[in-house]
């Protein structure tokens, strides 16, 4: 179940992950140049509703059609999602996301249909008349059905928001968030379902708290202040690296580990991620576009101008309290490092079983890929890692990469991840030695890599 809710959650995140620079160019616009601004201006403003309305709706159409059925299926995932954002007053973000995916898996099986029974010669007219054909049917069905669905679905979704805000019960919202973060589903709350919320939200008065609720870093940042007073062994020694990767990086994922290590630590950032959303709903803070990666410098550029101080005064209370929960878990319900320790060695052994001699031939280039969930965050880290190593331990012909956990490249020879996105990376790419770690900036499971790419180069 869960690894099904992680892959559901990719595929919404995935559409939305490769256009965030999309997002912040318009969060940008929006924040210098609308009324309430910091230079309004009239005429630049006029790029701010076009660009949410259209946009960045087809843009994560053409992504998640794209990935479906690669370039076909993005042109007829945007076509189609024209339909919905002409059906509805409303930024179509869940209709670009429903129907973008789902017109390239149509056109998909129509190619599948008709693969080896067309005439030579007639293979072009028959792919752009397919494409065309299907796609303005799909864009009719998407306006007329799908429209008034989301629609609606947007309307039940706005009445819920407004029952939480209006009794003030919005920092709840921490209660499901926090544990879902650590169940690497940071990407798909944050970009699946708040962003939707948040950007509509900033259509109509400007910003957003929604965009904060999941980015917000100081839950994240009290845990790992806390293992660096009183953590021990290599969790205490790599967590102010982890510091500042997490707060000033933006990635997240980072301190994800340390909370597996000791899950009673969740009730460090639930009741952080909560103290930190009633400070901001307290100053009425919002921002103005969605801040990928969670970075205090990203949040801080998106930050509506008259909410900095609310916003600042959020995060750090959000990691007070946090430090000041996590700090007795750890003093007097901490698990030694031993254990931490001996979960990476059963990881270990178990990947021994198939080995890396076994294989890869010495003459093989090898090819090593790093995964996370979107990978664009941790795996980047992680691959970052991996060749500073490889550099000094002289190995040259190696390749290192990163990929998001669903989409590893066939030709891998070896998958480096975190344990709990072990079994999504089996699946994806199942012939390659699997290599699970805990730690993204201390695995030992690292230096046994190098060990083992030295052997094999001997």
């Amino acid at each position: 179940m869960k690894e099904k809710v992680q892959v559901f959650g990719r595929a919404l995140s995935g559409m939305v992950m490769p256009n965030i620079g999309a997002f912040i160019a318009w969060g940008l616009i929006t924040a210098l140049f609308i009324a309430t601004g910091w230079f309004p201006n009239e005429t630049l403003a006029r790029m701010v509703e076009p660009m949410s309305k259209y946009l960045l709706p087809l843009l994560i159409a053409y992504t998640g059609g794209k990935v479906v059925a690669d370039h076909r299926g993005g042109v007829i995932g945007t076509i189609v999602t024209m339909g919905v954002i002409v059906g509805s007053d409303i930024p179509m973000f869940i209709g670009a996301m429903i129907m973008g995916p789902f017109s390239a898996w149509i056109l998909k099986k129509f190619d599948q249909a008709i693969e080896g029974k067309v005439k030579a010669g007639f293979e072009m007219l028959v792919n752009n008349f397919s494409l065309g054909i299907i796609g303005a049917i799909l864009a009719c069905f998407a306006m007329f059905v799908i429209a008034p669905v989301v629609t609606s679905l947007n309307a039940v979704m706005e009445m819920g928001v407004r029952f939480f805000v209006d009794h003030s019960l919005l920092p709840l919202a921490s209660i499901f968030i926090e544990p879902a973060k650590v169940l690497f589903l940071n990407n798909a709350i944050n970009h699946g379902i708040l962003s939707p919320i948040g950007i509509q939200q900033v259509n109509e008065i400007g910003k957003s708290i929604f965009l904060l609720l999941e980015a917000n870093p100081g839950p994240g940042l009290g845990v790992l202040l806390a293992y660096c007073i009183a953590g021990k062994g290599s969790a205490k020694t790599s967590a102010p690296g982890a510091v500042i990767i997490h707060f000033f990086g933006g990635i997240h994922e980072i301190y994800f580990p340390y909370i597996l290590m000791n899950p009673l630590l969740l009730a460090a950032t639930i009741a952080g991620g909560a103290a930190g959303i009633l400070v901001f709903t307290i100053f009425d803070v919002g921002l103005t576009g969605t801040a990928s990666p969670g970075s205090i410098l990203s949040i801080l550029m998106m930050c509506e101008k008259n909410s900095y101080l609310g916003l600042i005064l959020g995060v750090l209370i959000s990691a007070v309290v946090s430090l000041a929960i996590a700090l007795p878990i750890l003093k007097f319900a901490g698990k030694d490092v031993s254990l931490e320790e001996a979960t990476a060695q059963k990881n270990s052994m178990k990947a021994e079983a198939k080995g890396i001699g076994n294989t890869i031939k010495k003459e093989d280039k090898i090819k090593i890929a790093f995964a996370c969930d979107a990978g664009m965050g941790s795996s980047a880290m992680g691959a970052t890692v991996l060749k500073k190593k490889v550099e000094k331990a002289g190995i040259t012909d190696v390749s290192i990469i990163h990929t998001p956990v669903s989409s590893i490249p066939a030709d891998i020879n070896i998958v480096v991840t975190h344990e709990e996105l072990g079994e999504r990376a089996a699946h994806s790419n199942p012939n390659a030695k699997l290599i699970l770690i805990t730690n993204f900036l201390s695995a030992p499971e690292y230096d046994k890599l190098i060990s083992d790419l030295q052997k094999i180069r001997e």
